[in-house]
């Protein structure tokens, strides 16, 4: 498992919130996880909290996923100074929440080429307003230049990148956390990026945009290439049997526990009080364990 973590400052560029910092994680020569807090979106973050990855090529740099706001794609510039003479080339969008598109706008602007599935542009169309409004609420002043600016080539299923002798193969096998989420197999280098459909650290959240369902079948398409190393979409750079523990089977037990509940008859509010403790060393468990057993009793009340 991959521990190595270095964590850059808030001031690599001047102008940086003081409190912002990302954790650098070399996950092999070349390739880093760049890891954000694990606390709600604040001015001091950016709406970066969650991990992002870099991949550096002979021929440019590759990022994946943007920041969440123009001044959070700013801050990962910096980072990404700090680690390559290599431009930026592209930008993959690996799903639907804000830190995974709203810092297209700035990337761009540097004439960057961004890439996401066909189904992530429609989520991002979708609540564009609703998650510009909730970021209005967390930033303030810090959402200052961030516009919903949407991917310049788009896929259904997959779309492979050749870059400097480096080759990216982006796959959308469906719904997980967000109705878009992709994932980036590097298979030379036995990388993959998981974006959200793997958490680890903390605990993973079921919103109203996400399918337990469908997320069980991602991940599972996504493991089936059997990477060496995982870069999820929260948490430290890590291996398939983290992954695992942490993301499949906390959903596969929520699953089961919850269609108990519902075939015994008992209402939304006992399905709350399902026992979820063997996952309360993840962090952010007391905040929304319950909230993700009532999402999942709604999803499956309706399977």
């Amino acid at each position: 498992m991959i521990r190595t973590i270095v964590t850059v400052a808030a001031l690599v560029l001047p102008g940086f919130a003081s409190g912002q910092s990302l954790d650098v994680q070399l996950v092999v020569p070349g390739i880093w996880a760049i890891v954000g807090p694990t606390a709600q979106r604040n001015p001091d973050n950016h709406a970066n909290n969650a991990t992002f990855g870099l991949v550096e090529t002979g021929a440019g740099a590759v990022l994946v996923d943007p920041g969440g706001s123009w001044a959070g794609a700013e801050a990962l510039h910096g980072v990404v100074r700090g680690l390559t003479d290599q431009p930026v080339k592209y930008v993959i969008n690996t799903g639907g929440q804000d830190h995974r598109w709203l810092g297209n706008g700035y990337w761009q602007a540097q004439g960057v080429t961004v890439i996401a599935s066909e189904a992530a542009v429609m989520d991002h169309k979708d609540r564009a307003s609703l998650q510009m409004s909730a970021l209005t609420h967390f930033l303030g002043d810090g959402l200052e230049g961030t516009e919903p600016s949407f991917a310049d080539i788009t896929f259904e299923t997959e779309y492979q990148l050749d870059l400097g002798q480096k080759s990216f193969e982006i796959m959308h096998r469906g719904s997980a956390h967000t109705l878009g989420d992709s994932f980036v197999w590097l298979q030379d280098q036995e990388v993959m990026f998981t974006g959200d459909i793997v958490y680890v650290d903390r605990m993973l959240g079921i919103g109203p945009a996400g399918d337990s369902a469908s997320w069980l079948e991602a991940f599972d398409a996504m493991a089936a290439f059997g990477a060496k190393h995982i870069v999820p979409g929260h948490g430290r750079a890590t291996d398939m049997a983290q992954a695992r523990a942490e993301t499949r089977d906390y959903l596969s037990h929520l699953r089961s526990e919850i269609g108990k509940v519902i075939e015994a008859g008992g209402s939304i509010e006992e399905g709350t009080h399902i026992d979820q403790s063997q996952f309360s060393y993840l962090e952010v468990f007391e905040q929304i364990s319950r909230k993700n057993a009532q999402n999942v009793y709604m999803q499956m009340e309706w399977e």
